[in-house]
């Protein structure tokens, strides 16, 4: 039986960042190609990709920012974003589809949190863009407009009554949107290991929560050059530990594909080989009262700068992820 399902949907291509962004549509192009020519795909239960309720999406971001990014002065679907590119800050762009190929992602990790709760499936993976742990409340940064990790955790909590949630976010750069987001909460515990110094500055060791939320924020910043020892010794000892503490019911993985060795954004010696290990021992999950995983690439997740090892190596770790 197929137990991890799909979600991908062809609209994604349409978010447009003009020549040469670094967050284009090629990522995902090469993505599913790859998936394809390895035959993975037979392997996965093909999920729907449907946009996000506004509801949804104000859990997490208020409405007037969520006006901002549709471009209109009022509360109504159309946008009046044009063919133009429009910079919210100095790498994240808005441009004709976004508003609504970012519903469709922010959607995508709802439906996929519905069928792993529904029991269709065991766990999910979401090859979404634009990605979305750099976008805060208020504040689009990063190549990020909504924060879907945090629209998939409040959307467990409200629609499925879901108690403890946790997100474990191993992009190379910091998750600081959804650190901003659950700073004051003890409901969500969140997780991030990532190169320190980089952008974009955020993710100190001290870094903890505040109020509520104090210890429900945990940091794990890295020195370039780590490699996979260091990596697997910290989601040993420190992780899996804090997570089985937590006693998460669901686990969201903002699974960035940057921190592989043969990304140039980062300094790390890692081809996060471990992912697939199989020991008989799945760490935190055997300790909770776990009911399903979905993880999906955030931030800079599958940049294909230049051809070569980047995009077997981004490609490569999706197939990693498969395996958890």
């Amino acid at each position: 039986m197929r137990q991890t399902g799909f979600v991908y949907h062809d609209d994604f291509l349409l978010h447009n960042t003009g020549p040469g962004h670094p967050e284009r549509p090629d990522r995902l192009r090469h993505l599913i190609a790859h998936l394809k020519t390895t035959a993975i795909l037979s392997d996965l239960v093909a999920l729907p990709a449907c946009p996000a309720e506004w509801s949804w999406i104000e859990a997490v971001h208020p409405r007037s920012y969520i006006e901002r990014i549709l471009g209109c002065r009022s509360a109504s679907r159309k946008s009046a974003c044009n063919a133009d590119l429009y910079f919210l800050d100095s790498d994240t762009v808005v441009s004709e589809h976004s508003f609504e190929v970012a519903c469709l992602a922010a959607g995508s990790v709802v439906a996929a949190c519905d069928a792993v709760m529904n029991g269709e499936i065991r766990n999910a993976f979401c090859a979404v863009r634009p990605p979305g742990h750099h976008a805060e409340r208020a504040r689009a940064m990063g190549f990020c407009l909504f924060n879907n990790v945090a629209i998939g955790a409040r959307y467990l909590q409200a629609q499925h009554q879901l108690n403890r949630v946790c997100i474990i976010d191993w992009d190379v750069h910091h998750g600081n949107g959804t650190q901003d987001i659950f700073y004051r909460d003890g409901s969500v515990l969140y997780i991030s290991i990532h190169q320190y110094p980089l952008y974009p500055g955020t993710g100190k060791k001290s870094e903890t929560g505040e109020a509520e939320g104090e210890g429900a924020t945990l940091n794990f910043p890295c020195p370039p050059g780590c490699g996979d020892k260091e990596y697997l010794d910290i989601f040993e000892n420190e992780i899996a530990p804090a997570v089985g503490r937590f006693q998460p019911e669901f686990l969201l993985i903002s699974a960035g594909f940057d921190a592989h060795r043969d990304r140039p954004v980062g300094q790390y010696e890692s081809d996060r080989g471990w992912l697939c290990r199989d020991d008989g021992d799945d760490g935190c999950a055997g300790k909770s009262k776990l009911r399903g995983t979905v993880g999906f690439g955030f931030g800079r997740r599958v940049q294909f700068r230049r051809a070569g090892p980047q995009r077997r190596g981004a490609s490569a770790k999706a197939e990693q992820v498969k395996h958890l």
